[in-house]
């Protein structure tokens, strides 16, 4: 199976409303070519340092995701064109994101990270610091960025039941943030949960963006 073939296999299962984020995590430029000659525009990465080389050698046209844990000191890399930016998950992060969004003259679209995994390990916001954050007055005062919804990592298990769980819990927090703190704004309604091996679970608990890689591109190089 072909990268294209791998693609159009996946985009018949997902339902119209649900964006397919592929991610190319150290794959090579020519690998994301067979996936934007395919027609396909919407690529993740988990490092600023990795992300940087592909957009100034790749199609401008390409949507470039952030998707992993994103450190402070290197926001400034990606901010002149990074299009969603997944993995906010303090507000000191935000602050630096909104600073540097400002320094491009330009507004950042965002997601909070969510922590509803069991594993200590994995990266995200309780909660209750999400509604906190929502509520600072840092927050309310930033121009340069915009929350667009909630992103969360479910527990490696192959427990189905368990990570149906998280995920479900992570729609429930969607849907009070939004009812709490974005009423009547179109612009909040991403729900970005669900990766290769369990992207069919997160798109039947309410799903909006699917981040997939090794479905598309074959198992990654460690």
């Amino acid at each position: 199976m072909t990268v294209a073939d791998n693609l159009q296999s996946i985009f018949k299962e997902l339902p119209e409303q649900v964006r397919l984020i592929a991610i190319s995590k150290t794959k090579t430029p020519d690998q994301i070519m067979e996936a934007y000659n395919a027609g396909h525009l919407d690529f993740g990465e988990n490092k600023a340092q990795e992300l940087l080389p592909k957009y100034e050698a790749l199609p401008k046209d390409i949507h470039w995701h952030m998707v992993g844990h994103l450190q402070s000191n290197k926001v400034k890399y990606i901010a002149p064109f990074v299009k969603l930016i997944h993995s906010i998950d303090s507000l000191k992060l935000l602050k630096t994101v909104n600073k540097e969004a400002r320094k491009n003259d330009r507004i950042i679209q965002c997601l909070l990270q969510l922590h509803i995994a069991e594993e200590e390990s994995k990266f995200g916001l309780q909660y209750e610091e999400a509604c906190g954050l929502l509520e600072s007055e840092a927050f309310r005062n930033m121009e340069n960025v915009e929350i667009c919804g909630l992103m969360g990592m479910a527990t490696l298990t192959d427990n189905t039941d368990q990570i149906r769980s998280e995920f479900r819990q992570l729609k429930q927090y969607f849907d009070t943030i939004r009812e709490r703190y974005f009423p009547g704004k179109a612009s909040f309604r991403e729900v970005s949960m669900g990766m290769s091996g369990d992207y069919r679970l997160a798109v039947e608990e309410g799903s909006t963006m699917v981040r997939i890689g090794s479905a598309i591109f074959g198992e990654r190089v460690k």
